[in-house]
């Protein structure tokens, strides 16, 4: 009787959604996402500098050292997956600064079409143009458990486990910048991306929309951007888009939809 409850025990444990189970190479855990971005260190606090002495200097003085160390203490001598939002609020504190009403731009599958119009917060200032978002863009970072060194060969996706370093990461990162966010809001969309414009599970719908100040923004302007020579999937009134047009009216915004802004 008791053999069998363990068995079973043992059997739901695996079967289980939360379970994780990476390969041992050399008693070190190996996880499928790729490892922390060789010189991570030197890559954010140059980064940092530039961004408080070139691209915005008008936040005023700031500690790129201090805050690497508050970034790094979220996540290092850590198990990999069990890092929590709330471990990065001493960095989200430090990294703080205003974002301009009028110039939130929010998005969803073209990043690199948002940093481009963006231009380096000179039109708009997206997240990844902020100082926050400028220690996470286009890199990748994890420790270990009981290891002060960072894991350089591989980091847990998430697949394998939702409270990852880089995860939590983007949700207080994303869940501040729409706190903060002002006036007029812009959201741009991909309407050649495949399975909608507005996935209905991501980090715009689950932790920015929700975090709106409703007493702070006058207005919500969508714009649905078509990939050049791309197919027209989605637009203004019509599939995914409409679920989001709908879901900010519910909320008591007043938006428009605009496809392919120029």
């Amino acid at each position: 009787m008791m053999k069998s409850f363990f068995l079973s025990l043992l059997v739901g444990l695996l079967f289980s959604k939360n379970y994780v189970k990476p390969t041992e190479i050399d008693g070190k855990k190996k996880w499928k996402g790729e490892g922390t971005t060789p010189n991570l260190e030197s890559i954010v606090i140059g980064r940092c500098y530039e961004y408080i002495r070139i691209v915005n200097p008008s936040i005023g003085e700031k500690n790129c050292t201090e805050i690497w160390e508050a970034f790094r203490k979220a996540f290092i001598n850590k198990d990999p997956c069990n890092i929590l939002p709330s471990d990065y609020e001493l960095f989200i504190n430090l990294a703080l600064h205003t974002i301009p009403p009028n110039k939130s731009l929010f998005w969803e599958n073209n990043h690199l079409l948002v940093t481009s119009y963006s231009d380096r917060t000179r039109r708009y200032m997206p997240l990844c143009d902020t100082l926050i978002g400028s220690f996470g863009d286009f890199l990748n970072w994890c420790g270990q458990a009981n290891d002060t060194g960072f894991n350089y060969d591989s980091c847990p996706n998430t697949e394998e486990c939702e409270n990852n370093a880089v995860e939590s990461f983007w949700k207080i990162a994303s869940i501040t910048y729409a706190k903060q966010s002002s006036g007029v809001i812009y959201v741009m969309l991909n309407g050649s991306a495949i399975g909608g414009a507005y996935p209905v599970k991501g980090f715009f719908a689950d932790y920015e929309v929700p975090n709106f100040q409703k007493d702070r923004i006058s207005r919500i302007e969508i714009w649905v951007m078509d990939d050049i020579g791309g197919p027209d999937l989605d637009s203004c009134g019509r599939g995914s888009v409409q679920i989001l047009e709908e879901r900010l009216k519910t909320m008591g915004y007043d938006i428009t939809c605009i496809d392919n802004y120029k």
